[in-house]
């Protein structure tokens, strides 16, 4: 079985940053790393979406950002999650996981 990319449902992006984001302070290239390693190559994040979507989430007030060095010593900014932003986080992924539920109760539902 290959693995291909996925589009993301409407919505998700900004769900799977603040998920990142809330493990440590982090830049965005870092983010979109962490993504495809953790999807396994599933979620492969533009920087065409991923930076529109870091700054509208700082305007949202969810992000807050610092300017700092890199590892390899290029300054970067990296985003760490506000109080708005946690509580974003944990109510966006209830709503996930109640929906996961759900699909997954109808797709193993069996034929009569």
């Amino acid at each position: 079985m290959t693995q291909t990319k996925s589009d993301l449902p409407q919505g998700t992006l900004d769900l799977l940053i603040l998920k990142v984001v809330a493990l440590g302070p982090v830049h965005g290239y870092a983010i979109a790393q962490r993504l495809d390693q953790a999807s396994r190559g599933v979620v492969q994040v533009p920087q065409g979406s991923l930076y529109p979507a870091l700054h509208r989430m700082e305007n949202r007030g969810l992000l807050a950002a610092d300017w700092k060095a890199t590892e390899t010593g290029r300054e970067a900014k990296f985003y760490r999650l506000t109080r708005k932003g946690k509580s974003q986080l944990e109510t966006e992924a209830a709503g996930w996981q109640r929906l996961a539920e759900a699909v997954t109760l109808i797709l193993n539902l069996s034929e009569a």
